[in-house]
């Protein structure tokens, strides 16, 4: 017959291969898209928010659509403050390479591309605005949001404007407007962008924007030229598929802050209670996605290093049970990793410092209230131990003469009987524990079936 152990192993084993089934179907649903199966249509996509490596898979992932469906051309829609650099780059090349007309539009009323999101407006075979839009402020920064000192900052505006004017050049655009965007940070409306040939039109929405495309000659990066035909062509809108929506939100400096911490706290509870299954495997899960979310952003790593060591402190603490100096520091060491998790001014890539606060404000008081019931655990009246089994009837599995085994709680032990011989099979009980033996005295077999030992 199988054991406590095997079957606390076969639940365990049970449990883990429910969680990894449930979690490839999230995968699987996760990576459902919205695939684009219209022939000859207009493609549409929106890039809204920071510039990052999910952005620019995205966008791919949109040229790659339009091509396999032999569309018209692909329509970006396009609000954003800047992003990464190395993903701006990923788009513009993907951009430059298409085999359908693309055609970046700065939407819908009220929006920007600032920065990173200049140099893909630029590089559309067709740049378009709505409304009340604004366009440029393109200098280069570094992770702390300012100015970049020295030659390296000449070095990465330099580079930065001969690239934008490149890109200009190649779309037939003011390359001169577009350099300033990076060495001058100037801006731009639609209208002014307009005048300074630094976008080809500005629509109200997609419909006019189709309506005003329809006719108009393009050249590909290919060399090849094609006359664009809009008219009454459908349209296909390709959003993001769950997977990527959900890349996206976790691709956020707060979000990252907190599946750091909540998964080390998922790895510190089951290192102290392992019985517990839920945690670890959480835990586990959220440093994945944590290290993902990481990788998106411009991350100081000195600032993930002393979250983690937050962590590493918070187990001596409660390994130690002292309530001091170690909680203390792991407290200090989650606020400023936190706070220093990116290390920048930009409010894009920063951490709220009310979410910093707020989270190692839990944990202090989860870790605490740990350390505090442990304390309070040493000071109860011991309940366990081999002293407790004095008073408890055992049986004799060998004579007692005085010495021999007796049996109890599944176990045998050596014992010394204080009340003459004691044959195999009497009921004892124990009087005392010295050490490893114990002294017994007989009651008889006749009370063989109260014992608690057999």
């Amino acid at each position: 017959m199988a054991g406590p152990k095997a079957s606390r192993r076969s639940t365990r084993s049970v449990r883990l291969l429910v969680a990894g089934l449930l979690l490839t179907a999230g995968v699987a649903a996760f990576s459902c898209g919205n695939p684009v199966h219209k022939q000859r249509a207009i493609n549409v996509i929106t890039v809204d928010g920071v510039i990052n490596p999910v952005t620019a898979r995205y966008v791919g992932r949109g040229i790659g659509n339009a091509e396999d469906a032999n569309a018209v051309a692909l329509v970006i829609k396009i609000d954003t403050a800047g992003g990464l650099e190395s993903s701006m780059r990923d788009i513009v090349q993907d951009i430059e390479a298409s085999e359908v007309p693309v055609i970046t539009y700065v939407s819908p009323s009220g929006a920007r591309a600032a920065s990173a999101g200049t140099f893909i407006v630029m590089a559309g075979n067709v740049a378009a605005m709505s409304p009340n839009t604004t366009i440029g402020a393109a200098h280069p920064v570094d992770i702390s949001g300012g100015d970049i000192e020295g030659t390296l900052g000449d070095k990465a505006t330099n580079e930065a404007a001969e690239y934008i004017r490149g890109i200009a050049i190649l779309r037939g655009r003011n390359a001169d407007w577009a350099e300033q965007t990076v060495r001058q940070s100037v801006a731009a409306n639609q209208d002014e962008a307009l005048s300074l040939n630094a976008v080809d039109l500005v629509a109200d929405n997609v419909e006019d924007l189709l309506a005003k495309l329809d006719g108009r000659a393009v050249r590909l990066t290919s060399g090849g030229e094609m006359t664009l035909q809009t008219k009454d062509v459908p349209v296909a809108t390709n959003d993001m598929t769950l997977i990527e929506r959900f890349l996206l939100i976790i691709s956020d400096p707060n979000i990252a802050f907190i599946l750091l911490s909540l998964g080390a706290l998922g790895i510190f509870i089951e290192l102290f209670h392992p019985g517990i299954f839920f945690p670890g495997v959480f835990g586990a899960i959220a440093l994945l996605f944590a290290f993902f979310s990481l990788g998106t952003l411009p991350v100081n790593w000195a600032g993930v290093a002393l979250i983690l060591l937050a962590f590493v402190l918070f187990a001596a603490e409660v390994a130690v049970s002292g309530f001091g100096a170690l909680g203390i520091g792991g407290v200090i060491s989650l606020i400023l990793g936190g706070l220093l998790l990116t290390s920048t001014s930009n409010p894009q890539f920063q951490v709220s410092r009310w979410l910093v606060y707020g989270l190692a404000a839990v944990v202090a008081f989860f870790v605490f209230s740990i350390v505090t019931s442990i304390i309070r655990a040493r000071h109860l009246p011991a309940t366990v131990g081999t002293y407790t089994l004095v008073g408890k009837r055992a049986v004799a599995r060998t004579p007692l003469d005085p010495t021999g085994l007796v049996f109890i709680n599944g176990e045998r032990w050596t014992a010394t009987s204080t009340s003459g011989r004691v044959e195999q099979g009497e009921t004892v009980e124990i009087t005392g524990v010295e050490g490893i033996r114990l002294t017994v005295r007989r009651i008889g077999k006749e009370n063989e079936s109260d014992t608690n030992g057999d």
